[in-house]
């Protein structure tokens, strides 16, 4: 146990980070002015802060995949404790970088940084045991595999948390909270661009996954219980779309689609390869 001393304190402090930055998000949309009304801007003092602790846990968290890869000898993706680990880095690293490039969205961070925290407190009970890392697991196509599906995680996040947005907005309190931000209708389309960004990587995560399955285990597909379910995530999404840009649906509806896909895809992500004895778990 005394070598898992190593990564844990790391692992720590970048929670502590990111948990520093969840509280100031959302105290940011919900602090009142001295008379009592909601101040316009008044997220704009938090922006900088919020994005630079963010920033800290990214660094730390990729301090404590180093130390445990050195200790161990591989990727932080064979059991639950490292997948949960890389995607709280991965998540941080790629929402820091839209938060960075698209101001407007930076209040998101008040509905994101919450969801992000749900897996550092499930990485908290956790034991962080070690992995072996199976045969089937030394291909590049697995790295491949892998970037683009993190890739496609965070921006399902993002539209997640821009959604979660015009839904709260349904609560007459948290339609004060988020007055700052723009109309529902702005936040819709940034939404689904989002997701459609998501679906490209969606579909080059199931092309690269399919390669690195004919490499390792001699075939492209064969209908796991993980690769169904990625597949059905891979339909909600492209549905979901079609149906967004097809027809007049009211934005709330649109809304809770896009909670809904993120939701499939994190049980997909976080469920599926934990809960069947699928090729993913290193079976030859």
């Amino acid at each position: 146990m005394n070598e898992l001393v190593s990564e844990l304190p790391w692992l720590w402090a970048g929670l502590v980070a990111y948990a520093v930055a969840t509280v100031m998000a959302v105290y940011a949309v919900a602090q009142p002015d001295h008379d009592g009304a909601l101040v316009v801007n008044k997220f704009r003092p938090f922006e900088l802060p919020v994005l630079g602790l963010v920033a800290v846990g990214v660094l730390l968290l990729s301090v404590a995949l180093a130390e445990r890869w050195m200790r161990i000898g591989h990727g932080p993706f064979v059991n639950l404790f490292e997948l949960l680990v890389s995607q709280l880095f991965s998540l941080g690293l790629i929402y820091a970088l839209v938060y960075w490039r698209v101001p407007v969205l930076r209040p998101t961070a008040a509905v994101v940084l919450p969801i992000i925290w749900v897996l550092g407190l499930w990485v908290l009970m956790i034991e962080p045991t070690d992995s072996l890392f199976p045969p089937t697991y030394h291909n590049n196509w697995l790295w491949v595999h892998i970037g683009f599906g993190k890739v496609f995680l965070s921006f399902c996040l993002v539209g997640a948390g821009l959604a979660g947005i015009i839904l709260l907005r349904r609560i007459e309190r948290m339609k004060a909270w988020f007055s700052m931000m723009p109309s529902d209708a702005v936040l819709d389309n940034f939404a689904w661009r989002f997701m459609v960004l998501a679906l490209i990587f969606d579909s080059l995560m199931l092309i690269a996954g399919a390669v690195w399955a004919q490499d390792a285990w001699g075939r492209f597909w064969a209908w796991d219980a993980l690769e169904t379910s990625a597949f059905l995530n891979w339909l909600a999404i492209a549905l979901g779309i079609h149906v967004r840009f097809s027809y007049r649906i009211p934005r709330a509806v649109g809304a809770a689609v896009v909670v809904a896909v993120f939701v499939l895809a994190f049980f997909t992500y976080f469920g599926t390869p934990f809960f069947s004895e699928a090729a993913h778990k290193g079976v030859v």
